[in-house]
């Protein structure tokens, strides 16, 4: 196989069409693609992009916010990077190549009676996209998909290939568990798993003041708990999963079309459509949404539970808060809303996590309470993003790198204890900023 083959024909081709990301806010013009299908072949396409000046960058299935791989040099697609490559049983371990959608992941380790121990509630991310810019779901004790990874393949700048885990190339396993794609291109992963189990799940409506009064017992009392406040009422969706000896007990076809697809994603669009057209209706909506939806509880394997379809477009900006801090910038978010002209039609998403000792994870060091906020494709955001940002860094709230912010490398510094571990490691492995671009050069500086 030569580099020509790798980037010629249809595995890639020049003067490349606008790559864009799933909320549409973000559009690349790359000077060519790649499409590899191997560690071999993805070296080889680094190699040529630095014999051409290129710079490098891999994209996923597009879901961050940010233009973290956005590129005019080479961009890396993910598609033919996919598929199970070792299942140690063992071990309790998977190793998945860097292009496999979680989706695929979840389903494959399910037919093998395995399953990751937490996951964020979107699944359609690439396993290294997602570990990359740091996605979560919400645990008491489990933390985020970059945490529970054991051992990673690294292509770096100038073509070679390391494997890190704790017992090799230590120092930059330390790193690029989260690396935002500064360190050089994932070709692989691999996960610690475990035997499939079964996740009890229980939702139910729940008054702001009781939810936030109650939130350190119903955090420390649930293996994973998050709830949703909707903005223009005191009115919250809580949601808690436990382990269940089961038997599974579903969602019914019906009821979970209703719940799942219905009212959270066919109704919700024509909601916020209606929205965006006529902003005064937004409050009248959220009444009448934050009541739509009714308690239930069901049991089923984790990623039927961790997981639910997103097919409202939306942008989103997430802060990451010391679980002190969270409740306060909470209340402060509220109040905001109920004395601004904003109008906001998509709920606020609360999740926690705990510390961990990734450089750049929005966890790392501290337990965490996560604060998300959205707004509809095509709504104008930035008056509002703005001011729950302003909140959030007040309380040294640190953003999730693969959604919208306005923070640089002089803040981040000051918020991430080992940012320069990271820098300093970004350097030597590096130094000519081969993977560079302007997310990073604002986040991490040059």
């Amino acid at each position: 196989m030569t580099v020509t083959d790798v980037i010629g024909g249809s595995r890639g081709r020049g003067s490349a069409a606008p790559w864009r990301n799933w909320a549409g806010n973000v559009t690349a013009r790359p000077a060519r693609t790649v499409a590899p299908a191997s560690t071999e072949e993805l070296a080889a396409a680094v190699r040529a992009a630095a014999a051409d000046g290129l710079t490098v960058k891999a994209a996923g299935t597009g879901h961050s916010f940010t233009a973290a791989a956005a590129t005019d040099g080479l961009l890396i697609r993910p598609e033919r990077l996919t598929g199970i490559r070792r299942i140690d049983r063992a071990a309790g371990t998977v190793t998945v190549a860097a292009g496999t959608p979680l989706k695929d992941l979840n389903r494959a380790l399910s037919a093998h009676g395995l399953s990751l121990t937490n996951m964020g509630d979107i699944m359609e991310q690439t396993v290294s996209g997602a570990a990359s810019t740091g996605t979560h779901g919400t645990g008491r004790d489990s933390a985020s998909i970059a945490a529970q990874i054991t051992a990673l393949e690294l292509v770096t700048a100038d073509g070679s290939v390391l494997r890190c885990s704790v017992g090799e190339n230590a120092e930059v396993f330390a790193g690029a568990r989260l690396g935002l794609g500064a360190l050089g291109v994932v070709s692989e992963l691999t996960f610690a798993v475990e035997p499939e189990f079964l996740l009890t799940a229980r939702e139910e409506p729940m008054p702001f003041d009781e939810v936030t009064d109650r939130f350190g017992e119903l955090a420390a009392e649930n293996e994973h708990f998050e709830f949703y406040w909707f903005p223009h009422t005191g009115n919250c969706n809580t949601k808690r999963n436990n382990r269940s000896q089961g038997p599974a007990a579903p969602p019914g076809r019906v009821s979970g079309w209703i719940e799942d697809e219905l009212l959270s994603n066919g109704v919700f669009q024509v909601a916020c459509a209606v929205g965006r057209a006529v902003p005064a209706a937004i409050p009248g909506i959220a009444k009448v949404s934050s009541r739509a939806l009714s308690a239930r509880t069901y049991t089923d394997i984790p990623y039927k539970v961790f997981t639910s379809p997103r097919r409202v477009r939306f942008v989103e900006m997430e802060y990451a808060l010391p679980r002190a801090a969270a409740i306060e910038a909470l209340r402060e978010l509220k109040a905001l809303v109920e004395r601004s002209n904003f109008r906001i039609s998509f709920p606020v998403e609360v999740r926690t996590a705990p510390g961990d000792d990734i450089a750049l994870s929005t966890a790392s060091g501290r337990d965490t309470v996560y604060v998300a906020v959205h707004m509809y494709r095509g709504t104008p955001y930035q008056g509002y993003f703005g001011a729950v940002e302003r909140i959030m860094t007040a309380h040294e709230g640190r953003p999730h790198w693969g959604k919208l912010h306005t923070r640089d490398a002089a803040y981040l510094a000051e918020v991430y204890p080992r940012f320069g571990e990271f820098t300093a490691l970004r350097d030597r492995l590096d130094p000519e900023r081969r993977f560079a671009n302007g997310y990073l050069r604002q986040v991490l500086g040059e």
